[in-house]
């Protein structure tokens, strides 16, 4: 009876080991906040509700932190704003987006500097004369257990990350999928593997294909609502849309150093009914400058696409300078609805917020068509460009829906453009440096940032409206 008891009380240890051994890791991710400090408070009640259950709570941001928030972006240190909130709420990590470049190499290193947190990317290898610090992984050590998180930045068709070449001059970028492998070791030494990336949701599910190691994708780019989390490959995959109305809240169960549940939900952030009233009071600190509050012009109707948006930016630019034709990457325009009413300073800084100058060309009719598919090419993530003083359709291959066959331009009034004809054209400078085509002049600076020119225009008009604007129209060729 003796031996039965200790026998019975043996199993009954090994039953409660085995269960002991099942822990769980809890993280709250984000991306592409794009400065969204309004919605701060919100995001820091969440926060606190989860930390007052899960005091080991983890978070972490996918990048693109910062621009699209003028009130931020033009801060005496740019950008400080987002970094000053994310160390009161506590952030743990965040890789680096294309947009934590723009203010360029010595304003990132000083916000890396500023941060409490750590930026994570292994395919990055900055210059150390700007003295970026960027780390490749980083252990965390929670509830026993040890979670590695590896970060990977966006690089683009040009071999760098989508934001003016200038930004990253001197920043070696190496290719994503063939520099995780280079990390694969961190499986065999830790209990949970969290990739932390910023390349979009589409190349994150590609990603999973090369990476069956790592138990996580948490990602960022693309502001694809993934529903909780989506299983590819074996490797769960999370991103949600941008500008900080949702988070995804992510509970990972490891029994003997193994991943064996995920579970993820999205939380509503904008909706959210508490406030962090301390953060609250930091993000009216950072938005108290009322003269991004002064209205430039009156917008008669809503405009609701990002055709009209751009419409109006290259008509802006276009009068303005006294060209005959302008144009814009379409990832330059970086919102598509306006409610009618005020349209203010504001309102233009977070259309076109990346302080890019006009660059003026002479072009021939030729060259400015060799240049709209180059920037096509370039900008392909966001379509076709947004034009003024010219109309364009765009054949798209019938094979492939992203290769154009061809382009076919006509004035404005349907009468037949002349591609030997020389125009004088402007464009932003980011487009300009982007737009790989052969063409003679490669354009002069007219010192002017994009921004003031459409200000400047929306206050010689006073009012507008830009109903059913649309200069760009596409096809499928038929051969």
């Amino acid at each position: 009876m003796k031996k039965l008891l200790l026998t019975l009380a043996a199993a009954c240890l090994l039953v409660s080991a085995a269960f002991a051994e099942k822990k769980e890791i809890h993280i709250v991710s984000v991306n592409d906040m794009h400065a969204k400090i309004e919605n701060f408070p919100q995001f820091a009640a969440v926060i606190d509700s989860l930390r007052a259950i899960y005091p080991e709570l983890l978070i972490f941001s996918a990048g693109d932190n910062r621009t699209g928030e003028p009130l931020k972006d033009l801060y005496e240190i740019p950008a400080y704003p987002m970094v000053a909130l994310m160390n009161q709420i506590g952030f743990d990590a965040t890789t680096l987006g294309n947009h934590e470049y723009d203010g360029g190499q010595a304003n990132l290193a000083r916000l890396i500097n500023l941060s409490n947190f750590p930026y994570l990317a292994c395919n990055i290898i900055p210059d150390p004369k700007w003295g970026i610090n960027v780390l490749p992984y980083k252990v965390f050590f929670v509830n026993e257990l040890r979670i590695a998180v590896i970060g990977a930045t966006q690089v683009g068709p040009a071999g760098h990350p989508d934001t003016h070449p200038d930004n990253v001059a001197d920043i070696l970028f190496t290719p994503v999928e063939e520099t995780l492998q280079e990390y694969k070791w961190l499986r065999d030494e830790s209990d949970v593997v969290i990739l932390l990336t910023h390349i979009g949701y589409e190349q994150d599910v590609e990603l999973s294909q090369y990476v069956p190691w790592a138990d996580l994708i948490i990602g960022g780019h693309s502001h694809t609502q993934v529903a909780g989390g989506e299983i590819h490959n074996n490797v769960m995959v999370t991103q949600d849309i941008n500008r900080l109305e949702r988070v995804t809240f992510i509970t990972l169960t490891v029994e003997n150093g193994k991943v064996i549940d995920r579970q993820a939900k999205n939380i509503e952030v904008a909706g959210y009914p508490k406030q962090n009233k301390i953060v609250a009071e930091m993000v009216r600190y950072f938005s108290d400058n009322p003269a991004f509050q002064r209205v430039l012009a009156t917008l008669s109707a809503p405009m609701t696409t990002y055709e009209e948006l751009g419409c109006m930016m290259t008509d802006a630019w276009r009068a303005e300078t006294g060209s005959d034709i302008a144009f814009t990457n379409t990832g330059g325009v970086r919102y598509d609805y306006l409610p009618a009413g005020p349209f203010t300073v504001s309102d233009v800084l977070r259309l076109d917020p990346f302080g890019n100058d006009v660059v003026q060309f002479q072009l021939t009719g030729q060259e400015l068509k060799d240049m709209l598919i180059a920037t096509h090419y370039a900008d392909i993530e966001y379509g076709f460009p947004k034009v003024s003083g010219i109309v364009c359709e765009v054949i798209m291959d019938k094979k492939d829906n992203k290769k154009i066959k061809d382009l076919k331009i006509t004035n404005p009034d349907g009468s037949k453009f002349d591609l030997k004809k020389t125009y004088q054209v402007v464009t932003n400078s980011y487009t300009a440096a982007i737009a790989v085509s052969p063409r003679k002049d490669q354009g002069r600076n007219l010192n002017r940032t994009t921004a003031s020119v459409i200000q400047e225009y929306l206050e010689h008009k006073g009012s507008i409206d830009y109903t059913g604007a649309q200069r760009v129209f596409q096809s499928i060729s038929k051969k």
